[in-house]
């Protein structure tokens, strides 16, 4: 049994949880998060808790038992304080500019990328390389930051290219001279 699973999710004042059949809506300060659940897994909402437990007639429960308990929290967690990721812009010339809902970037390409953002998805730039993206669903703030770090991804040799903030990236010894 998931030890995750076990666990159950608070609901903080202020947000409403509705089941229905294996839809959960969660709706909140943020905004509203709708979810398709999978069937295998049992979901009571309580007053003030969500519990996820294994339905026992089911064969995949146990894999999805954790999983589906990590979604409930991660909606309830983005629609009271969202998520945020940082992109890094290292290399000279790279840079990028935030016109609404448009990304432009600046990648030592030949012509700028312009990146038109999802809906539920803001970016803010700083000093114009640092990119910060803020939304309610956790997976699409992560696939939109995953797509614009693939437009130059880092090197190892100098580090140029887009970077999670957190990210490390391990360098590499260049080409030696003669001896």
């Amino acid at each position: 049994m998931s030890r995750i699973g076990k666990k159950p999710v608070i609901i903080p004042a202020g947000v409403k949880v509705s089941l229905s059949g294996t839809t959960m809506k969660v709706q909140g300060p943020g905004g509203t998060l709708t979810r398709e659940l999978s069937a295998g897994v049992l979901i009571t909402v309580e007053a003030d808790r969500i519990n996820v437990d294994q339905d026992p007639q089911s064969d995949n429960t146990a894999a999805l038992h954790g999983l589906t308990r990590t979604l409930i929290a991660n909606m309830v967690e983005g629609v009271t304080k969202g998520f945020v990721r940082v992109l890094d812009i290292n290399g000279v010339g790279y840079r990028a500019d935030a016109r609404g809902t448009t990304l432009n970037l600046l990648l030592g390409f030949s012509h700028p990328i312009d990146y038109l953002l999802p809906e539920g998805v803001s970016a803010e730039v700083e000093k114009q390389t640092k990119i910060t993206l803020k939304g309610i669903d956790k997976e699409l703030v992560g696939a939109v930051a995953a797509k614009i770090r693939s437009f130059r991804s880092p090197e190892p040799y100098k580090g140029k290219g887009i970077k999670y903030a957190e990210e490390r990236i391990i360098r590499k010894a260049g080409k030696t001279g003669k001896k």
